[in-house]
C-alpha cells in the first residue's frame, strides 16, 4: 500500500458522509476516476473515486504572485518560496464494514490494490459478468505498477431482465461509437460461443455508414504484426475470442447495372454469396404493402389523411386487394387522382390522393427494390430471412446507400417483424433453435427517434414500444447518436446504459447530463478514440474505461 496523503477537514469544506478532501504532494500524479482507499473508524478501510485536483499556495491573491515576480518580470524567480499542495476531492462509494459516517481529519490516504479497486466498484460481485472494458490507473505514480481492471457489467442489466437497451452517444469519428457497440456484441458472443451462459440471443445490426460492417466475419488487417499481437493480447486478457464474428449473414438492397444501392465491392459480395452468407432484399406488393405507413414517417399527417388513405388500400374488399405488382399499385393511385374516379374510396378527395401518390411514386417508382424476389438468384424479402433467425445469428441489414426514406422504411420494417416475431405474431420458420432475445444495433438513431421525429411517425411509435415494453419481449435495443441530447426523452429514459464518448461543450451543458459531476462532463470533450464513460445501475459510479481496436476487417 502506497500512502499519498491525509484526509483534510475545514471549517468552509467538511467532510460528509459523501465526499471529503486529502493533500498529496504538487508532484504526484493522480487522475479523475482513480479509486483510494482510506482507515476509517473501528478498523474500517472507506474506498473512495477520486472527482477533482486542485493546487493551493499561500499566496493571498494573484496579485500576491505577480509582486513577488517583481511586478511582472517573467524572467525574475520569484522570491518568496511559496508554500503549495495539491488538494483531492473525492466521493466515497463503500466502506468495508458499512460504515458511512464522515471521514476523519488527518487519516490516512493510499493508492489501492487491483482487488480493492474491484470491491471498491462492486465489480467483484457482479452476476452474469459481460465485460465491457477495461480500467486503467496509477499509469503516472512513479514506484507503482500500472493497474490493468477488466470492467465486467451484468449483463440481466443490460439485455434484460433486471433493465435493458443501451445508448451510446459521442461526435461522429472522434468517438468510435460503433466500434464500441460491436465491441459488446463480439463480448456478448464470445460468451454465446464458450458456453458461459445460458442466454439464447441472436443480433441484427444496420450498416449505415459506407462500408463499415460488411466484413464482420473476416480478420482485421492491422498495420503491423505488433499491433496485431498487442490487440489479441488485449482481448484474451479480457477473456474475449480474437477472431471475428460467427455466423454472419449479410442483407444487402438489390441492385442491377443501372442502379448500385450499397457500397459492398462486388468481389466481396460474390464470395459471401458463394458460400450463402449474402442475400439481396425486395419488397413484394402482396407481402409488404402493411408496412406502406413506414414510408410516411418524417411526414406530419395531423389530419391523419395518410392513414385514411392507407386504411383505404389495406380494406379486404378494396380494389387494391385484387393487385399484384407495385406498377399495378401506382396506375391505380393515378386513376384516382383523376377527378371522377373517387368511387369506393370513402370520401377521401382527390386532391389528398394525387399527393400520396407523388410521395409514393417519390420512393417506390423506377426503384428496383420494390419487385418480387427471385430466391434462385440469391434474392429475399427480410422478412424471411429474419424469420429464420437461430441462437448466435448475427444479420447485418446494409442501408448505408438508401436515401433517407427508404433507411427509414428498410428500418421500420425489418424491426417490425423482429417485434412480430418476438411477441408471437409470427412464427420462426426454426422453432428448434429460434433465440429469446434479439439485439438490434443502429446508428445514427437520430434519423428514427429524435425528438423532432413527428408524434404520428409510425416509427417512432415502433421504437417507444420496444423501449418500453422490448426488456420483457427480448427485443433490445443498443442505440448510438451524436448527441444523446436530440433522442426522444422516453427512449433515453428506459436505457438502463449509457455510454460516453468524446462529445462538445455545448452538448454536456444540456439537461440531460445534470447528474455527472462537472469535471467529468469537462473529460468528455477530451476523451480519446476508444474511451469511454459508463453508467449503468450497477456501478458505484461512472466508471472510464477503454477497449480494444476491432478485430474484424475494417475499411479504410
Amino acid at each position: 500500500m502506497k500512502l499519498i496523503g491525509r484526509v483534510i477537514a475545514t471549517e468552509k469544506n467538511p467532510t460528509t458522509i459523501d465526499t471529503f478532501y486529502f493533500w498529496t504532494k504538487r508532484d504526484f500524479i493522480l487522475n479523475p476516476f482513480d479509486v483510494v482507499k482510506v482507515e476509517h473508524v473501528d478498523g474500517s478501510e472507506t474506498f473512495a473515486v477520486i472527482e477533482e485536483i486542485s493546487h493551493i499556495t499561500d499566496a493571498a491573491s494573484f496579485l500576491t504572485s505577480y509582486i513577488s515576480s517583481d511586478f511582472g518580470d517573467v524572467n525574475v524567480t520569484e522570491r518568496t518560496h511559496r508554500v503549495g499542495m495539491n488538494y483531492v476531492k473525492a466521493n466515497v462509494v463503500g466502506n468495508t464494514k458499512d460504515i458511512f459516517i464522515p471521514a476523519q481529519n488527518n487519516a490516512k490516504v493510499y493508492l489501492a490494490s487491483k482487488d480493492e479497486i474491484s470491491y471498491a466498484l462492486g465489480l467483484d460481485k457482479i452476476n452474469n459478468p459481460l465485460i465491457c472494458g477495461y480500467l486503467e490507473m496509477y499509469g503516472g505514480v512513479k514506484d507503482h505498477e500500472k493497474v490493468t481492471l477488466p470492467v465486467p457489467i451484468d449483463s440481466n442489466f443490460l439485455i434484460g431482465p433486471e433493465g435493458a437497451h443501451l445508448n451510446i452517444s459521442g461526435i461522429s469519428g472522434l468517438a468510435a461509437k460503433t466500434s464500441y457497440g460491436m465491441f459488446l456484441l463480439k463480448a456478448l458472443q464470445s460468451k454465446l460461443v464458450n458456453n458461459e451462459t445460458d442466454e439464447n440471443v441472436a443480433f441484427v445490426v444496420f450498416n449505415v455508414k459506407g462500408q463499415d460492417l460488411l466484413a464482420l466475419d473476416l480478420d482485421n488487417e492491422f498495420e503491423s504484426d505488433d499491433e496485431r499481437e498487442q490487440v489479441e493480447a488485449c482481448y484474451e486478457m479480457l477473456g474475449i475470442e480474437p477472431k471475428p464474428f460467427r455466423q454472419v449473414h449479410y442483407l444487402y438492397p438489390y441492385s442491377d447495372k443501372r442502379s448500385l444501392n450499397s457500397y459492398v465491392q462486388q468481389e466481396l459480395f460474390e464470395k459471401q454469396k458463394k458460400f450463402g452468407r449474402a442475400f439481396q432484399y425486395k419488397y413484394d406488393y402482396q407481402m409488404d404493402k402493411e408496412g406502406l405507413d413506414l414510408l410516411f414517417a418524417n411526414i406530419d399527417d395531423s389530419h391523419q389523411t395518410m392513414d385514411s388513405i392507407l386504411s383505404e388500400i389495406l380494406r379486404e374488399d378494396s380494389d387494391f386487394s385484387r393487385i399484384t405488382t407495385w406498377n399495378e399499385f401506382i396506375q391505380r393511385l393515378e386513376e384516382l387522382g383523376t377527378a371522377g374516379q373517387t368511387r369506393g374510396s370513402r370520401d377521401i378527395t382527390v386532391g389528398s390522393w394525387r399527393k400520396f401518390t407523388r410521395l409514393i411514386k417519390k420512393t417506390i417508382q423506377g426503384n428496383v427494390i420494390f419487385s418480387s424476389p427471385n430466391e434462385e438468384e440469391g434474392e429475399t424479402r427480410i422478412a424471411d430471412k429474419i424469420a429464420g433467425i437461430k441462437r448466435n445469428d448475427v444479420f447485418v441489414v446494409d442501408v448505408a446507400k438508401l436515401n433517407t426514406d427508404m433507411q427509414a422504411f428498410v428500418f421500420g420494417n425489418t424491426i417490425k417483424e423482429l417485434y412480430d416475431l418476438c411477441l408471437g405474431v409470427k412464427d420462426f420458420t426454426e422453432n428448434g433453435d429460434a433465440p429469446s432475445k434479439i439485439i438490434i444495433f443502429i446508428d445514427e438513431l437520430n434519423k428514427f427517434a429524435s425528438s423532432e421525429v413527428p408524434k404520428n411517425s409510425p416509427i417512432l411509435r415502433q421504437i417507444l414500444d420496444i423501449a418500453e415494453r422490448g426488456r420483457s419481449l427480448g427485443v433490445i435495443l443498443f442505440g448510438a447518436e451524436q448527441f444523446k441530447s436530440a433522442i426522444h426523452q422516453r427512449v433515453t429514459g428506459n436505457c438502463s446504459t449509457f455510454a460516453y464518448g468524446r462529445t462538445n461543450s455545448i452538448e454536456v451543458a444540456r439537461s440531460d447530463y445534470r447528474y455527472i459531476p462537472a469535471v467529468y462532463k469537462s473529460m468528455m470533450t477530451r476523451l480519446k478514440p476508444g474511451e469511454y464513460l459508463i453508467q449503468n445501475p450497477i456501478f458505484r459510479s461512472v466508471l472510464n474505461v477503454k477497449f480494444p481496436k476491432p478485430i474484424y476487417k475494417q475499411f479504410k
